[in-house]
């Protein structure tokens, strides 16, 4: 009886385990990587190996051809202000299928017992609602579309960022720094527009003697972040959601008029650009003076092919005083509120309340980005 009774057990609690058995977010075969070159197989954004969290992959066609992919819908959201015009297609894998498939005809599971890739929430797609729904039914979430999980992935970018850096600082870059000092060669990162091709050069050129893929990522990320310096670009870039450009500074001198913009904290708008592989911003005090700028940088200065290299521009909403992206913002011109230049062209995130607004203070238009000329410009001075 004993015996039946050990047998009864080991089989009930075999069944229990297989019905428990974690979701793994590897490719199970040879999975779809369509970036192309010795990179291809990392991630675009954190360099992480795409192999290994295909089943949460997501990937872009831009307008001229270019394909990009990343380990997450969240790497996506990190990417989208460098992209946001110019994508043709998004991508996602079918967690289910393990195909990439149009993302916007995806139905996503979030908030599940999975584990959230480069996220504290996770967000697996399935290209089927009833394949969604036997995954919820097994590990739990919500099922949502892509607008909707892509809105969550880029309200929560800058803490998912604040979270992943920590871990960073706490084990990877004193890890990496450890086998790079070790095991690999000098390494000139500043050739390198990405960090999978830094990966892949890693690789390939042989600069390091042979690792192993987590001995990879390490030394990867040591030399990316911390010796080419983009971690500080990355937090610039994560946080601006949050605190709309870095903290004003006295020596924040708006490019066009030549005020100080900390004065006018509540009017500040930035314009940020790659230089020399970093991050680096101008501060304006308005958007008036910032478009000035946009329309004719070579004027202000010595910034004649800063348009090739602007990677994104925020302004503040005039009611919440919450960064937003200028291609994103409505602009109402011709009201009874003025900026520290007097007339000027007043941002908000929303169309209502851009509409409030004009209704409250005798606006004259709204605008969006595209639909600001120079000609308008400079028609507010008049």
């Amino acid at each position: 009886m004993k015996k039946w009774m050990l047998i009864l057990s080991f089989l009930i609690g075999f069944s229990l385990a297989l019905e428990a058995a974690p979701f793994n977010k590897a490719a199970s075969g040879q999975p779809e990587l369509i970036q192309q070159g010795d990179q291809k197989m990392w991630c675009s954004v954190c360099g992480m190996n795409l192999k290994m969290f295909y089943k949460t992959s997501h990937a872009v066609v831009l307008e001229d051809g270019t394909k990009k992919q990343y380990c997450s819908i969240r790497c996506l959201a990190a990417d989208w202000p460098d992209i946001a015009d110019k994508v043709k297609r998004i991508l996602v894998v079918d967690a289910k299928t393990e195909k990439l498939i149009d993302a916007r005809k995806a139905h996503y599971v979030v908030g599940s017992k999975v584990k959230g890739t480069m996220s504290m929430t996770s967000k697996i797609a399935f290209g089927s609602l009833e394949d969604a729904k036997a995954f919820q039914k097994e590990f739990g979430g919500k099922i949502v579309d892509f607008d909707t999980a892509f809105r969550m992935a880029q309200e929560s970018l800058a803490k998912d960022s604040a979270m992943i850096a920590k871990k960073k600082r706490g084990k990877m870059y004193p890890m990496g720094e450890k086998i790079y000092k070790k095991m690999c060669k000098p390494v000139d990162v500043e050739k390198f527009s990405r960090i999978n091709d830094l990966k892949a050069a890693i690789v390939s050129e042989k600069l390091c003697k042979p690792l192993k893929e987590k001995q990879l990522q390490a030394v990867a990320l040591y030399l990316w972040d911390v010796v080419g310096g983009h971690a500080k670009a990355a937090t610039a870039h994560t946080h601006q959601k949050e605190s709309a450009g870095p903290d004003l500074s006295r020596q924040d001198k708006c490019p066009v008029c030549g005020m100080f913009v900390y004065k006018h904290p509540k009017w500040a708008a930035f314009i940020y650009y790659e230089k020399n592989g970093r991050l680096e911003h101008l501060a304006f005090d308005g958007v008036k003076d910032l478009m000035k700028f946009y329309f004719e940088p070579e004027k202000w200065g010595d910034y004649g092919n800063i348009k090739a290299h602007i990677k994104k521009i925020v302004v503040r909403d005039y009611y919440t005083l919450k960064p937003v992206w200028a291609k994103e913002a409505w602009y109402v011109i011709g009201s009874d509120v003025y900026g520290p230049m007097g007339n000027e062209l007043i941002p908000f995130k929303s169309k209502e309340d851009a509409e409030n607004f004009m209704r409250d203070h005798h606006g004259k238009k709204i605008l969006r980005f595209d639909e600001i000329t120079k000609e308008l410009v400079y028609s507010l001075d008049e």
